[in-house]
């Protein structure tokens, strides 16, 4: 979808926000026994602090490694090119979830001694939240969003769709 670097940015930027908003509401009313309205309101004050945290990881490594694997899995050209997109949004995950998980479990979570058996508890806890959620919601939330956005022209002829994904 991201054509350039600028798109690369804008892209992340509303991928993180979705993503982060959602799954910070998420363990707010995990940790509170509820979902309600205050749990919206009070995720705003951990998004400040998460959403750089996941920017960084996303557009420095995860990005990178989730579309290099990704390549790896899906030949576009010889299957449906959604598959690709697919694979991006789950390697994402596969990386993100563990990665998110453990800058939260080490910024709001009081381990004590218990550091790895809390983080462990926390990724098995956010990953099928965050799985789904990118799958089913925030993935094509987001490219629906860019894509208004950006409005992109039709696709070059010789364009493949491997160059738009890169």
């Amino acid at each position: 979808m991201p054509r350039t670097k600028f798109e690369d940015v804008i892209f992340t930027i509303i991928m993180v926000f979705v993503m982060v908003y959602a799954m910070i509401c998420y363990n707010i009313a995990l940790n509170i026994g509820a979902m309600t309205y205050s749990v919206f309101l009070s995720a705003f004050h951990e998004l400040v602090i998460m959403a750089p945290a996941a920017f960084v990881i996303d557009f420095f490594f995860v990005g990178h490694i989730a579309k290099k694997t990704a390549f790896r899995l899906v030949n576009p050209e010889k299957e449906n090119p959604f598959h690709l997109v697919l694979a991006i949004s789950a390697v994402s995950v596969m990386w993100m979830c563990p990665l998110m998980s453990f800058v939260a479990t080490l910024l709001f979570k009081d381990t004590g001694m218990d550091l790895l058996p809390v983080w462990l508890q926390t990724v098995a806890l956010n990953f099928p939240m965050a799985f789904f959620w990118q799958i089913c919601y925030a993935g094509p939330f987001v490219r629906f969003i860019f894509r208004l956005i950006f409005r992109q022209a039709e696709k070059k002829p010789g364009t493949t769709v491997a160059d738009e994904c890169a």
